[in-house]
């Protein structure tokens, strides 16, 4: 490579000194200036560069470019002779380019870019005014571009504005739509509201009249017993006088006061017309009762279920329930579902109560003794729908009773000395039952004497 002669460094340093940028190089042009010199860096042999340079000639142009960008700059910048040789290779490589800077005339198509960058490493004559003239070329290209992409960014703006118009007055007429919804829906709720308010009040007004015609009833009712209460008052004042009367009549005629006959039986006969009207009114029974039936003794051959009890029968044998049931008049109470849930309780109620009335019928035609099986209704939703089996009484306890309560009504409500027999394995049933009168057999026992029906 031909060294420069000294005079032309001379000459060019001359031209350094006369011409200098007054203001930064522009971006662009710097960056082209950069790429250049890393495109010539490497004809260039390791001493022709400076010493600061020296460690990016391995690189790569683009390496060189983007690590010793700085670095370049500042040489080509300081170093004249560096410059020069970066001049050369600029001829060599674009030669129409140079020679066209170097005569002042650059191309009209080239790139302002290109003709800046190639005028700041040539440094011909008016070379500051081409870099000035391509950074204001450049600074032009870049408001061109910057309005265009405002005008774009504008444009897509007016179009996110319209569509957000768009989707506003969709989302406005939505809600509106919602709104009106709702407000129907409100108003039909509160005609639903005033509805149920005038039926609460019309239901209010009729319970107040149900409980003014139940006052009216209970009235008239306590009116009525009064009345009867009065009449029968009178009735029993009409009574003792008759029975005065007769009684005057019996001494008139132990003292022979035969005068008084006629109107003594006439008295007596409507004494005893009144006494038949005061029966048929208070429909009174005949009397089965006689004075010797309320003398308590032990009639011959009259055997109770304690003298059962004291025989050498074991508690769970069956002879012992045939016994107690060939007493007279023997009357047999079962806790119904105590004794199912003992013997059978994996199967429905329904069937519990089906298979214990079955054995419990057959068992009153054999022995003729009054049979009632008692259930516990707490837990029933609706009425059983049952027919009883023939000789069998059957009973659910109303709600708020229990069916051991229910037995022991029963219990209390036989007259002392009545055989009565309760089937029930729980012991307060059988303390309870115990205690008026009754005789309390396990349930086990009633299994099985069914078992041999």
């Amino acid at each position: 490579m031909e060294q420069p002669d000294s005079g032309a460094e001379s000459a060019d340093g001359a031209g350094d000194a006369v011409e200098a940028l007054d203001r930064p190089l522009p971006e662009g042009v710097r960056r082209r200036v950069v790429a250049l010199v890393s495109d010539a860096f490497g004809g260039l042999t390791v001493t022709e560069l400076p010493a600061q340079l020296r460690q990016y000639a391995r690189f790569t142009p683009t390496r060189r470019a983007k690590f010793a960008g700085n670095a370049m700059a500042a040489a080509l910048e300081n170093d004249t002779l560096f410059r020069q040789r970066i001049g050369e290779r600029l001829r060599e490589s674009q030669p129409e380019l140079a020679a066209a800077v170097e005569a002042g005339s650059p191309p009209a198509a080239a790139d302002p870019v290109d003709v800046a960058a190639a005028a700041y490493v040539l440094r011909p004559v008016g070379w500051v005014k081409l870099v000035a003239a391509a950074g204001e070329e450049v600074q032009r290209a870049d408001a061109e571009r910057a309005d265009e992409e405002s005008r774009r960014e504008l444009e897509r703006l007016r179009e996110e504005l319209a569509q957000a118009r768009t989707q506003t007055k969709s989302e406005t007429e939505r809600l509106r739509a919602e709104l009106d919804a709702a407000r129907k829906e409100a108003d039909s709720l509160q005609r639903k509201l005033r509805s149920a308010l005038n039926e609460v009040k019309r239901g209010e007004a009729a319970v107040r009249r149900g409980k003014a015609e139940a006052d009216t009833l209970r009235t008239e009712a306590a009116a009525q017993i009064s009345a009867a209460e009065s009449e029968a008052r009178r009735l029993r004042a009409r009574l003792g006088e008759a029975e005065a009367s007769v009684e005057a009549s019996r001494r008139a005629a132990r003292e022979g006061r035969s005068v008084e006959d006629m109107r003594l039986r006439l008295l007596l006969d409507t004494v005893l017309d009144a006494a038949r009207g005061l029966r048929r009114e208070l429909a009174l029974p005949p009397s089965s009762i006689r004075p010797a039936d309320s003398v308590d003794a032990v009639e011959p051959g009259a055997m109770s279920p304690k003298d059962i009890a004291a025989r050498a029968l074991s508690e769970t044998d069956p002879a012992l329930l045939d016994q107690l049931l060939a007493l007279p008049q023997a009357h047999l109470i079962v806790d119904g579902y105590n004794v199912t849930k003992t013997g059978y309780p994996q199967l429905p109620l329904e069937k519990q109560r089906l298979r214990l009335l079955g054995g419990l019928a057959v068992l009153a035609a054999q022995s003729g003794a009054e049979m009632t099986c008692v259930f516990d209704g707490a837990e029933l939703a609706a009425p059983v729908l049952l027919a009883p089996p023939r000789g069998v009484r059957v009973l659910f306890s109303k709600p708020g009773v229990t069916a051991d309560e229910l037995i022991r009504q029963l219990a209390r409500a036989e007259p002392p000395g009545r055989p009565v027999v309760v089937v029930s394995t729980d012991r307060e049933v059988a303390d309870g039952v115990a205690k008026a009168g009754a005789r309390p057999v396990a349930s086990v026992l009633l299994l099985k004497r069914l078992s041999r029906v």
